[in-house]
Order: C-alpha cells, then sequence, then structure tokens
C-alpha cells in the first residue's frame, strides 16, 4: 500500500507532466498506441512506416485511371476504393505474420483471426464504395436518357400537334369554298331566274 507521502509526490509529479503542447507533439502521440492501423477511431487514413507509398499511389492512379471520376463525389468514392484496397492488403500482410513459415501453422491464432475480420471489413468497404459510385453513375445516366427521351417525346408530340392542325385546316378549307360555292350557286341562281 503507498503512504501518504507517495501519494502526495505523486499527485505533485502528474502535475507536471501536461503532455505534448504543440500540433506535431501532439499528433505524434495521438499514434503511439496504433498497432496495425486496420482500424482507426476517427477513420483517418494513413501509411504506416514500412509501407511504401509509391506502392499506394499506383494503387490509386490505377482506379483513378479505371474510373475516371468526374464530379468530387466520384473522387471521394475512389479515394475510398483505393484506402480500402491499400487496408485489405495490409491485414493480409498481418495475417503472414501470425504463421510459422517453417511448420506452416499459425502462431498467434488470436490476432490471425482478427486481421482476417478486418481483411473482409475493408473488402466489404471498397465493394460498397464501388457500389455506390456505379449507382450513382447509373442515376446520371438515366436521368440524361430520361430527359433526352422526354424532350424527343415532347418534340413528336408537337409535331402531331402541328399535322393535327393542318388536317384540320385543309378540311376546313374545301367545306367553306364548298358551302360558298353552294351559296354563292344557290343565291345567283334564284336571282337568274328572277331576272
Amino acid at each position: 500500500m503507498s503512504s501518504q507521502a507517495q501519494i502526495h509526490a505523486n499527485q505533485a509529479n502528474s502535475q507536471k507532466s501536461t503532455g505534448p503542447s504543440s500540433n506535431i507533439g501532439k499528433e505524434t502521440s495521438s499514434r503511439n498506441r496504433i498497432l496495425h492501423g486496420l482500424s482507426d477511431p476517427g477513420n483517418a487514413f494513413f501509411l504506416l512506416g514500412f509501407e511504401s507509398e509509391d506502392q499506394f499511389n499506383a494503387i490509386q492512379d490505377g482506379l483513378n485511371q479505371e474510373h475516371q471520376p468526374q464530379t468530387e463525389t466520384e473522387r471521394i468514392l475512389v479515394r475510398r476504393m483505393a484506402d480500402s484496397e491499400w487496408l485489405r492488403l495490409r491485414a493480409i500482410r498481418f495475417q503472414g505474420l501470425c504463421l510459422d513459415h517453417e511448420t506452416g501453422y499459425l502462431r498467434e491464432e488470436k490476432h490471425f483471426a482478427l486481421y482476417l475480420r478486418y481483411q473482409t471489413t475493408h473488402e466489404r468497404a471498397f465493394y460498397k464504395a464501388l457500389n455506390e459510385l456505379q449507382k450513382l453513375r447509373n442515376e446520371k445516366t438515366k436521368e440524361q436518357i430520361g430527359f433526352e427521351s422526354q424532350k424527343r417525346s415532347a418534340e413528336v408530340h408537337e409535331i402531331k400537334k402541328e399535322a393535327h392542325n393542318l388536317k384540320k385546316q385543309r378540311a376546313a378549307q374545301p367545306v367553306q369554298s364548298k358551302k360558298g360555292e353552294k351559296q354563292a350557286a344557290a343565291s345567283s341562281g334564284p336571282l337568274e331566274t328572277a331576272a
């Protein structure tokens, strides 16, 4: 059991240690407990010290080239795909560390199961982002097709309406001229006979 003097000394010492004060120090300190970087509560993606930024950029560039994002939302979804793929590969690398390569048996079954779960989680995240991207693009395409077909439909309707009006005008003109001729003939007929 601690004596009163030790308790007071501990309390006094704890007041002296306030942690890092600079932004760089706080950032460094915030990553002290990171073991594998597969789950970050803040969801901030980062590379571990032994990972190659060039390899990550190659994955990201490949996905950008394949999907060619046009909007900010599409760029975010492609970035999520790159992050998820990288984290999936990281989980696979850590699974390899759990194996005894000489015997082929698992050395750390608990960690292997954890890394396998992270691999599955990040694989699902990749496909979720991919599906969201495809869904977004399909909706855009449907809107464009819908707009064009509505425009085309309106044009066809207008043409039919004009054709109908022309028919009505043509049909009405001969009737009026025939009526006019009959009326003229009827009115001129009795006048001529009377004269």
